[in-house]
């Protein structure tokens, strides 16, 4: 079970967007990471907790780096879910024979593409990705330092093309509560085989704000709440 702190984060998210509601059918993109794996168990809670009537269908997408998915399938049937893995060569085609000097963005969009397809495959309407308040802030920071713009990703997306939600039910829910929660729950968290794992610049831009947070606590909330009050007026024309 997860926290009592995690699951009143996630159900004033779920009750302020609206990202889960009764006859759901929920594709949940599981990486293997400590994010995707808590919002597994966030999800599965929500279910077993509330009167919500929603499936989930756990979906990891092989980059095509030989890992072993056997712990994270041994989990999802302890939580009484399926582990659908779809099969891809993402990794070898961006780093081996494309050698992208900016590999992350064509990454994202084929790991994105590869879960909406497998989601419809699975006649899903929704798909949940683990994005964090962490995540959202570094967005906006990211955004505002490198393109001059106030951009971040949304709660609740919807993708024309693939008639799909994406929804991020963990957007309130700080960084450092999923790292205890995923020790709590002794999660079988799977290492990263990115070749630029921890070096990009939103690991930098991370750093950066867990400074600002040691030195200004909350900061991390307030910046999220700031995107929740925008105030048009103030910014220029």
């Amino acid at each position: 079970m997860i926290s009592k702190s995690l699951f009143r984060r996630l159900k004033a998210a779920n009750l302020k967007y609206g990202m889960v509601q009764t006859g759901d059918r929920i594709a949940v993109g599981v990486s293997g990471g400590k994010d995707s794996l808590v919002l597994l168990h966030a999800l599965r809670s929500l279910k077993d907790y509330t009167p919500l009537e929603f499936d989930l269908f756990p979906v990891t997408i092989d980059m095509g780096w030989g890992d072993d998915w056997s712990p994270i399938t041994e989990h999802c049937a302890a939580l009484g879910l399926p582990h659908h893995i779809v099969k891809t060569q993402i990794g070898p085609l961006v780093f081996e024979e494309r050698k992208e000097s900016n590999p992350c963005a064509l990454c994202s969009n084929l790991r994105s593409g590869s879960l909406s397809r497998a989601a419809i495959q699975l006649g899903c309407n929704k798909v949940a990705l683990g994005h964090h308040l962490d995540d959202a802030v570094v967005t906006l920071l990211m955004s505002m330092m490198f393109e001059g713009r106030y951009r971040t990703f949304r709660p609740v997306t919807y993708l024309s093309r693939m008639h799909l939600f994406l929804i991020r039910p963990l957007i309130y829910v700080e960084e450092k509560l999923l790292v205890q929660s995923a020790k709590v729950l002794c999660l079988p968290v799977q290492s990263s085989r990115c070749p630029v794992a921890g070096a990009t610049n939103r690991e930098k831009i991370k750093s950066f704000l867990n400074m600002l947070e040691s030195h200004y606590p909350s900061s991390k909330r307030r910046m999220l709440k700031a995107m929740e009050n925008v105030d048009a007026n103030s910014f220029w024309d």
